[in-house]
């Protein structure tokens, strides 16, 4: 197996703030060299399974950025949805009954209303494969740096990834690692990873509220 390249944080139109098409995804990853992809909807796997079902070339991870009741946590390599809105430590332990993997999104960005609260970041932690330590949407620089020195100080994993909510987004961020079969092997992979960052235009959060107040307002 070689080095694949693997963006970690991709949204489709199953989250109501994208933008991103099914199939964009799949033409866009092409076109940048991006192999494997793990789609994170909102409290949603749908996307994912059906994103997995009709492609054969790049590899899908199917994972969920779930609301808690104490703030937005990831799982990946999930085979079922997971509700949201239950207490975060009830959620890990889902995810763990899955095998999955347990990935702390944007845990300092200071802009986003549902990161983890602080009080529970540090247990969360303990708890936790991955943080992610840089996301392309992420506004202060000081704020992907921030996640960077805390998952040093726990040794815990690095992540990153676009966040991408538009397809022009896809692969702003990724990670060159070794290829894997198995959540296990992404782990042992990820730990001696490479990270290629580059920060998303500010207009893509103007992007993103539009299409999360249009969406609100078709189904009314």
């Amino acid at each position: 197996m070689g080095v694949i390249n693997v963006d970690m944080h991709i949204h489709t139109i199953d989250s109501k703030d994208s933008l991103c098409s099914y199939e964009s995804i799949l033409k866009v990853c092409k076109k940048r060299n991006i192999d494997c992809i793990a789609i994170c909807d909102h409290d949603s796997i749908r996307g994912a399974q059906i994103i997995s079902n009709m492609n054969t070339e790049i590899k899908i991870i199917i994972g969920e950025e779930i609301n808690t009741a104490q703030g937005e946590i990831i799982g990946l390599f999930l085979k079922q949805w997971i509700e949201p809105n239950m207490d975060v430590f009830n959620t890990i332990k889902k995810i763990r009954e899955q095998n999955g993997i347990v990935y702390i999104p944007h845990p300092f960005d200071r802009l986003r209303k549902k990161r983890l609260k602080p009080d529970v970041l540090y247990d969360v932690c303990e708890l936790s494969d991955i943080i992610e330590v840089f996301n392309s949407r992420n506004v202060y620089n000081e704020d992907n740096i921030k996640a960077f020195e805390f998952a040093q100080s726990k040794e815990i994993l690095k992540g990153l990834g676009s966040d991408a909510h538009t397809p022009f987004e896809i692969g702003n961020s990724y990670i060159k690692m070794q290829d894997f079969n198995s959540p296990e092997e992404f782990l042992t992979s990820l730990s001696n990873a490479q990270y290629i960052t580059k920060k998303s235009p500010l207009f893509v959060h103007f992007i993103t509220k539009i299409v999360k107040h249009y969406n609100r307002w078709r189904t009314r």
